[in-house]
């Protein structure tokens, strides 16, 4: 079979890789895309909500409606306008978008209402190339990556980039080393009906068992995760419906009242993954393949977004380097997203490690510190300005 040559070759057909096949439209490079995950939106009914929903921020919003990639069906969209934290004593803190001088601080939109969106935006894309197959060989060499599909198909690129999740295939085989750490935690997520007006707040609670937030969706509706203790994950999967909605409520102090489930559960393990480099000659990282966060931020997909924004910005600005793989202009964007990712990782990690352990110092630090924060209106702000990417 004639091996098939690009530019840039991103293998991963989820929602980072997709935004920045789109982000390269009209750079003058040849594109294709590796997608054999079926990712693919399926036709929804307007009755039916996506288990999985996203706090999509301020920047990657903007970063999305630039690709022309940002749902136009605003009825699957809930704005965030205020947040509320507790912690596990008296400690608490509220951020209000109004501090920011903002409409919102970020808006929850369904997983499937975003791939639905980019995937319109790629159909349009002129010049794309999409191989429907699963990568299974690759090879780095001066000039060129030479990439294996399982159909038979060969491709050649001056730059590959792995988009293709967690356990990505790419990152271990290109050699990049990973260290992972389990959380013993798993985010159990389900949609609810709720009797009291969510407006447009989204509630936090940091408890014995894990972290519980509720998030608004459109209407009077919410979606929850809770990133739970493994005992307390296993054992919500089993509840029924009525007794899943009853007992969150209860662990809620009924805030939005009366729930009634929507979605059956859904759980996924909690790691952190990070990754020695975010390039190698010929490959570049994005998403969940450059970095694996624990999900009580809601900063994951955001910092995914902002590889793919970044990532796209140095190859649209290459200048006279014709070679796009060139390991000097990588570099580019390894430094332009070090910092952010270290910084996300750390403070994603170090609350974990702080309202995960009991003790009565601790408990005292952690309250107080978000009692102190509250009070600091000027750091409260900073801390929105972050979250906005």
């Amino acid at each position: 079979m004639q091996t098939q040559e690009f530019d840039v070759v991103v293998v991963g057909g989820g929602l980072v890789g997709s935004s920045l096949v789109a982000a390269l439209a009209g750079a003058g490079l040849r594109v294709a895309r590796v997608d054999g995950t079926g990712e693919a939106p399926g036709a929804r009914q307007d009755h039916e909500w996506d288990v999985r929903v996203f706090a999509i921020s301020p920047g990657s919003e903007r970063f999305l409606t630039s690709i022309d990639a940002w749902p136009r069906d605003a009825s699957r969209i809930a704005p965030v306008r205020g947040m509320r934290v507790f912690g596990d004593a008296s400690g608490h803190i509220e951020f209000d978008a109004r501090d920011a001088g903002a409409a919102h601080l970020a808006s929850i939109v369904e997983n499937r209402v975003l791939m639905a969106a980019l995937y319109e935006r790629l159909s349009r894309q002129a010049g794309l190339v999409t191989f429907e197959a699963i990568a299974a060989s690759v090879d780095s060499g001066n000039d060129f990556a030479e990439l294996g599909l399982d159909d038979g198909t060969q491709l050649r690129a001056r730059l590959l980039v792995g988009a293709d999740g967690a356990r990505s295939w790419l990152r271990e085989k290109s050699g990049i080393a990973a260290s992972e750490r389990s959380y013993q935690q798993s985010a159990v997520v389900a949609n609810f009906a709720c009797s009291h007006p969510h407006r447009d707040v989204a509630w936090q609670w940091f408890r014995a068992d894990g972290v519980l937030a509720l998030l608004p969706l459109p209407g009077q509706r919410c979606s929850m995760v809770w990133s739970a203790t493994q005992e307390v994950a296993a054992e919500l999967m089993t509840l029924d419906a009525g007794t899943l909605a009853a007992r969150v409520a209860d662990a809620a102090g009924e805030t939005l009242g009366v729930l009634e489930t929507i979605t059956a559960p859904a759980s996924f393990p909690l790691r952190l993954v990070q990754v020695e480099a975010l390039i190698r000659p010929r490959l570049a990282l994005v998403g969940d393949a450059a970095h694996n966060l624990h999900p009580l931020a809601g900063q994951g997909v955001n910092l995914g977004f902002q590889d793919a924004r970044e990532l796209a910005r140095v190859l649209r600005e290459r200048g006279a380097c014709s070679d796009v793989g060139e390991y000097r202009l990588l570099r580019r964007y390894e430094r332009a997203r070090r910092e952010d990712v270290l910084a996300m990782t750390l403070a994603t990690d170090g609350l974990q490690r702080l309202f995960g352990h009991s003790g009565r110092p601790l408990r005292w630090i952690r309250n107080g510190g978000l009692a102190l924060v509250n009070q600091a209106l000027p750091l409260k702000r900073l801390l929105i300005r972050q979250a906005f990417g």
